[in-house]
Parts: C-alpha cells; structure tokens; sequence
C-alpha cells in the first residue's frame, strides 16, 4: 500500500472523536505537501448516533472525496465495523477498538489489526483519547506521515480554548504508535 496514496474510513458513534481523527490525519497530509480530501458523515441522532468520515491523501489531485472502497478502515465500534469491513480492498487493513469490538474477520485477503485503544486510554488517564490512540497506531501501520508531522497536526486542529488537550493528545499519538497487535484470530 502506497502511504501517500490511501483512503482511509474512519467509523464509529458520534462523541468518539471520528471526525477529529480524521481531521488530524488531513491536516498531517496537508503538512506533508500532499492532496487531501476530509469528508464527514453523520447519523441522524449526532452524539451517540453513527458517525463515520471520509479520507483520501494523494500525490495528485483527487476526483472524489467519497471513499466506498477503503484501502484503510479504522472501526471505533461494532456496528461501523460489521457495517464497513466487507468494503475494504483486499490487501488493505482494518484497524479496530479491540475494547469495543469482539469479532474476528472473516476475510483472510485483508490485514487485521486489533488494539484496546479504550482501555488503553482509560489505564493511561487519556479517557476520550482512544480515537487518536487509534491514528497512532495507523501511523506506525502505513507510514502516512511521522509523529513529529503529527503533533504539529494536533497543535493546529486543538482550538485555542482547549490547548490544555495538546499535551495529552500528543501522548495519545505516542502510546498508539507504540501499542502492539492484539489480534487472536485463527
């Protein structure tokens, strides 16, 4: 898989920081100098509702920002992964919430990579944070970009009344980067 060439679908409840995922891995792309499409999607009901966010990065311009094959999906519950998995390309990854998702895939032409990013975060006093534990470890999968991009992508997508949340969200990123592969399915 070409890192600066993916889309990437980032899904889960409204509330758990889908869109701020998303929006982190955007501006890192748009740092890196590459072409980038961010695409939010909303359930009726907003938080708590379906939520799920469309990311394309690219060396060249893109033509749509809808991503109905996803070389990456990045699950953050049940519903969006049972809804999303079968659409993945074959070879890409599906990256899931271990601490909320308990399934194995039933297809073997895919990478499957499971991390308790939830109670990653809640053991590591992080709690909210599991979202971007998640781009961490995405990070560390395809090499979309560095960690050093990556904060400067947090620096920029925090708002100034919540810059108290910059440190921990960095320490997010770090953690997810370095979180191994839980994943027992055979």
């Amino acid at each position: 898989m070409d890192a600066h060439n993916m889309n990437i679908l980032l899904a889960g409840f409204g509330g758990q920081g889908v869109l701020f995922a998303g929006k982190l891995i955007a501006s890192s792309a748009l740092i890196d100098g590459l072409e980038v499409t961010w695409m939010p999607s909303y359930g009726p009901e907003m938080r708590g509702g379906t939520c799920n966010c469309s990311v394309c990065l690219s060396e060249k311009p893109i033509g749509s920002p809808l991503v109905t094959e996803p070389d990456v999906l990045v699950a953050l519950n049940k519903p969006s992964y049972l809804k999303f998995v079968d659409a993945i390309k074959p070879g890409g990854i599906c990256l899931i919430d271990q601490s909320l998702i308990d399934v194995c895939p039933e297809r073997s032409d895919i990478q499957f990579v499971a991390i308790p990013a939830t109670k990653i975060s809640e053991d590591n006093d992080l709690q909210t944070l599991a979202n971007v534990i998640l781009v961490g470890q995405l990070l560390k999968l395809t090499g979309f970009s560095t960690v050093e991009v990556l904060e400067q992508a947090i620096e920029h997508s925090v708002s100034a009344k919540h810059t108290d949340l910059i440190a921990p969200n960095k320490m997010a990123l770090k953690i997810g980067y370095n979180a191994v592969n839980q994943a027992d399915c055979k």
